[in-house]
């Protein structure tokens, strides 16, 4: 799926697949957060900046355009870059 150049559009997409609510995060220069988990299943774009994520001690650098997909409770840590970052999160309740 090509990233939607507008939030409105990504927001409307994930809706139509059924997530119950559609945000935008934005995160400052070299946020970290340690292992956690979250009670939704999310699936999210990277649009501006650059983030790890680190998932079964698998750490993936994404950049604008990344996509990621977590399911609901699993463990997993979050850093930013220099720049912090900003992206689109839908999240869905199980």
């Amino acid at each position: 799926m090509v990233t939607p150049l507008r939030f409105a559009e990504f927001e409307a997409a994930e809706r139509a697949a059924g997530c119950h609510e559609v945000l935008a995060r934005s995160w400052d220069a070299n946020a970290e957060l340690a292992q956690h988990t979250h009670p939704f299943h999310a699936r999210a774009v990277v649009v501006q900046g650059e983030m790890w994520l680190t998932v079964d001690g698998q750490t993936r650098h994404l950049l604008p355009g990344d996509r990621f997909e977590l399911p609901a409770g699993k463990p997993h840590a979050e850093r930013y870059g220099p720049q912090g970052a900003i992206y689109w999160v839908a999240r869905t309740n199980p």
